[in-house]
């Protein structure tokens, strides 16, 4: 009777009925960090690392549109006279000369035009790392959020079992239970810590990736604060060609490839213009010139584009835009299949996890203690019993794999469509 007491007792626990967590898990310190999502997107803009120093090349391609727009400098010489044969003071001879070169064909506005390309390429380079790294943040946001419900889950049913085995170790040294009993229950707590061990590596690796995103201190443990979580059928309240439409609007890795069509293309017409000879215009005076003193004379002076018109730079700019056309149109098609596989695996996920039934959390919980108590009155052998608590750990994991899962299929249609359709 006692030890009918005793099992009643512990299993009460396995139940739900006294939920024990580890102290890990649950406590609460300087070294616990709550934060909700969008906390931790605020964080994540004003600390990434990654993101402040992707900035600064911004900030440098804006600076190479002010040298693009800058004037050749004008170029002085001087030279004095040192020796001369049959001249008193070859000192006396002096030259200076003044010259100017100027650019033709258009290449300074070809050449900011390229620049002002740069700019925009470093801000899509820059937005488009924004993009990867948000998902990422949010995506390691609702994993750390889910992995650590499942973790409750093993932590209620290890506490549960180490203490049902210490009684179980009594139990069969006064004679009352078989040693099959006291190694079942052994065996389940060895296998429920291996798994939990792995769980919570797992864990642990994405909490490494989450605190580095916002810049948190390593030692601080991430506690994500959830109100509610959006069980609707969202998915199919967008329809796919607007998904489809704002991928291509807003994916900035594809207006990225977009740019470098425009680019070698403005860089074509710079090699072109690079074929036609610059122009640089002199001034220059001799004070004790052969004509006389104080000659001053003008003169022009260009290269003659008889051998070297640029052939190669020309060749190579038009198959740089042959290639960046064919890259860009290979982007539109990644992007395609990116928004058309994802927009299915969403919906395909959303439809499996309405097919659950939402109260079957809570009524596998009353089936649980039913069967406890089936087994307090030797109705069903342990093994039966712990075979039925296997099955409602295996079943509340696998729900909360399926809400992860739905949740990042969400976030992963934010992410190829660089828009913001589903944020939980």
């Amino acid at each position: 009777m006692c030890l009918r007491f005793a099992i009643a007792f512990i299993f009460i626990k396995i139940c739900g009925l006294g939920l024990v967590y580890s102290a890990y898990a649950q406590t609460t310190s300087n070294d616990t960090l709550v934060i909700n999502v969008k906390q931790a997107e605020d964080q994540f803009l004003k600390n990434n690392l990654s993101l402040i120093a992707q900035r600064y090349n911004i900030d440098n391609a804006t600076a190479q549109i002010i040298t693009a727009r800058l004037f050749p400098n004008p170029n002085f010489s001087f030279s004095n006279g040192i020796y001369a044969t049959g001249v008193s003071n070859p000192y006396s001879e002096q030259t200076y000369g003044l010259s100017q070169l100027f650019t033709t064909a258009g290449k300074r506005n070809k050449n900011i035009q390229l620049a002002k390309i740069n700019v925009e390429q470093a801000k899509y380079q820059f937005f488009d790392l924004l993009r990867t790294l948000k998902f990422t943040l949010r995506n390691d946001f609702y994993t750390i959020y889910f992995q650590e419900q499942s973790a409750k889950v093993y932590n209620q049913e290890i506490n549960s079992l180490a203490k049902t085995l210490t009684v179980f170790k009594q139990q069969y040294t006064q004679g009352n239970i078989a040693e099959k009993e006291v190694l079942r229950i052994q065996s389940q707590l060895y296998s429920l810590q291996v798994e939990y061990n792995t769980l919570q590596t797992n864990i642990d690796t994405v909490q490494s990736e989450f605190k580095l995103l916002i810049k948190a201190s390593p030692q601080v443990y991430i506690k994500p604060q959830v109100d509610t979580i959006n069980n609707q059928d969202i998915a199919t309240t967008v329809p796919y060609q607007r998904l489809l439409d704002s991928a291509y609007v807003n994916r900035y890795d594809l207006r990225l490839a977009q740019t470098a069509v425009d680019y070698n293309t403005i860089n074509f017409k710079l090699q072109k213009a690079t074929a036609i000879p610059d122009v640089s215009v002199s001034l220059n005076y001799d004070k004790l010139a052969a004509y006389g003193q104080n000659f001053l004379g003008g003169g022009v002076s260009f290269d003659l584009p008889f051998f070297n018109r640029n052939q190669g730079g020309i060749k190579q700019a038009r198959i740089a835009i042959d290639q960046s056309k064919i890259q860009f149109q290979s982007q539109q098609d990644q992007v395609q299949g990116d928004v058309a596989t994802n927009y299915k695996s969403a919906i395909r996920l959303q439809q499996l996890y309405n097919s659950f039934d939402p109260t079957f959390k809570q009524n596998f919980n009353h089936l649980i203690q039913e069967v406890f108590k089936n087994y307090q009155m030797r109705n069903i052998s342990l093994l039966e019993f712990l075979d039925f608590y296997d099955s409602y750990k295996t079943n509340v994991l696998q729900l909360n794999n399926l809400e992860l899962s739905r949740v990042t299929s969400l976030e992963q249609l934010n992410y190829v469509t660089g828009t913001p359709f589903f944020n939980q």
